[in-house]
């Protein structure tokens, strides 16, 4: 009786703890400081479901909000961040907050760094895709802005200089 207790705990906790994984595939961008600034950290993306959560830690912010995108090319070889192009938008949409249905592909939730310069964020977003289909991420640039987004001004949001680059790949 001990042993079929003990096979169902285990069962239990096999199962509990593979449902805490992605259901598909995800990938990673490191973020390195563009030219004079000392902006850099990691984002994570992982598939759950028809959603991808997004996990990111950046650091060498100033206090209070910046911009945060995906950009069209996952070329951060300019030392600005320009060589990333304009927000990843396939659909051909406006810039806008990441709750509008009509918005560019790689329109995120705003960073809001903390007195010490570093930004946590954990969201789910419905229009990207990790490794197939046109709204796939894989490849493209992440790019952490100066100033905080207005989720307006077109096609940019108004966010200001590029702050850190990084390339999305999958993992």
């Amino acid at each position: 009786m001990k042993n079929i207790f003990g096979i169902a705990v285990i069962s239990a906790l096999i199962t509990g703890c593979a449902s805490m994984t992605s259901d598909g595939p995800s990938a990673n961008a490191v973020l390195e400081a563009t030219k004079g600034n000392a902006t850099n950290g990691t984002v994570n993306f992982v598939t759950k479901g028809d959603k991808v959560l997004v996990t990111a830690r950046i650091s060498g912010l100033t206090p209070g909000n910046h911009g945060f995108h995906v950009h069209e090319k996952g070329d951060c070889s300019s030392g600005d961040g320009l060589s990333a192009g304009g927000h990843f938008n396939p659909a051909s949409q406006p810039h806008a907050h990441p709750s509008t249905t009509a918005r560019h592909v790689g329109d995120m939730s705003m960073l809001v760094a903390d007195n010490n310069g570093v930004a946590t964020l954990t969201t789910e977003l419905d229009l990207i895709t990790i490794g197939s289909g046109p709204n796939d991420i894989v490849g493209k640039g992440v790019i952490v802005h100066k100033d905080a987004d207005d989720f307006k001004t077109q096609p940019t949001g108004n966010a200001g200089a590029r702050l850190a680059c990084g390339v999305i790949r999958k993992s």
